[in-house]
């Protein structure tokens, strides 16, 4: 781990980066055993008529394009090495293209690594057995019936993977950009929030929605939230938003509900979020990371701060995935907010 990042004063901290099968990240190369085969969705594939359809090559080069363009606006539109990624992309598409039509999506499909987490990094996991990483993919495909990314996770030991399969198959192309994770390192960092306040209790919730509460508390909190204080709760104190291992749920499109196992009917537990911002774009509400508070507002080398991985689901919502305590073998499950 290179950096460190701090978030004022309270989940694992995307940035961009080159990782390596052996260290955790978003989007980055999977310590996947060569004799194991790679996840490939079997699902049935929504079309929808987005008018995107690339590959996930594409949009990588795309990215890094544009990105570069951002810094030297009078730049070549391609360099010498980005022609090169270019043509070479452009072979493995023709082949593939020539060997059949690039709709209805090929099936099954490759699964996208989405996150690589290792238990000397992130020490909240709680995996089966003698397991010390968790391993997530997708397949970059809408899927019935919430329009998001069917999603697959494994659990393994690092030391028993002696040979990693160095060049993992890919989709023949992306349903959307957001659905093509970009490679970044992690800074994890254990950080306290507190439940929704649709969570809590009926008495707790009489307490955080009375604004003479708040003033006798002498906490600053501006009196633009005296009509709804529930409001400076959630914004500041609950849930917080990102990427993050457990935590509590983001209860924006639904009021809470139970999620049970399908197999031993035990209440599931949220295991990881995968958001499509680090924080608000309009109102950071102190979740930035103090590095990166003067670049909140604006772009970096084109890119939003508040987004490094460049995942986008639905309308910016986030994907959860759920699993069942009682056994990590039971199906998991996940959930749009």
């Amino acid at each position: 781990m290179a950096f460190v990042r701090t978030t004022p004063p309270r989940p694992v901290d995307p940035r961009p980066g080159t990782p390596s099968a052996g260290e955790s990240s978003v989007g980055g190369p999977l310590l996947w055993p060569v004799e194991e085969p790679w996840p490939h969705c079997e699902g049935a594939h929504l079309h929808r008529d987005s008018g995107f359809r690339r590959s996930p090559a594409e949009v990588r080069l795309e990215r890094r394009v544009r990105a570069r363009l951002h810094r030297d606006p009078r730049g070549p539109a391609f360099t010498p090495e980005e022609e090169a990624v270019r043509d070479r992309n452009a072979a493995v598409l023709g082949e593939r293209r020539d060997a059949g039509p690039p709709w209805p999506a090929e099936c099954p499909v490759p699964m996208l690594p989405v996150a690589q987490l290792y238990l000397r990094d992130i020490p909240l996991l709680r995996p089966p057995g003698q397991s010390d990483l968790l391993q997530i993919l997708w397949c970059p495909y809408d899927h019935a019936p919430d329009y998001k990314p069917s999603t697959a996770l494994f659990w393994r030991s690092a030391a028993a993977v002696a040979d990693t399969l160095a060049t993992p198959p890919e989709p023949y192309e992306a349903d959307y950009p957001g659905y093509v994770p970009e490679p970044c390192l992690l800074a994890p960092e254990a950080i306290t929030e507190y439940p929704h306040s649709l969570d809590l209790s009926p008495e707790l919730q009489l307490a955080v929605g009375d604004w003479s509460r708040w003033q006798a508390a002498d906490v600053g909190v501006d009196s633009s939230y005296a009509d709804c204080p529930e409001e400076f709760y959630d914004g500041s104190l609950a849930d917080a938003p990102g990427w993050k291992v457990g935590g509590w749920p983001p209860w924006d499109r639904t009021d809470p509900y139970r999620l049970n196992c399908t197999v031993c009917d035990a209440r599931m537990v949220p295991l990881l979020t995968i958001a499509s911002f680090e924080w608000d774009g309009g109102e950071p509400r102190g979740w930035v990371p103090y590095e990166d508070q003067a670049a909140a507002g604006g772009s970096r080398a084109g890119q939003d701060p508040a987004q490094p991985t460049r995942v986008e689901v639905g309308s910016t919502d986030n994907v959860q995935l759920y699993v069942c305590p009682a056994s990590p073998g039971h199906p998991h499950t996940d959930l749009v907010q």
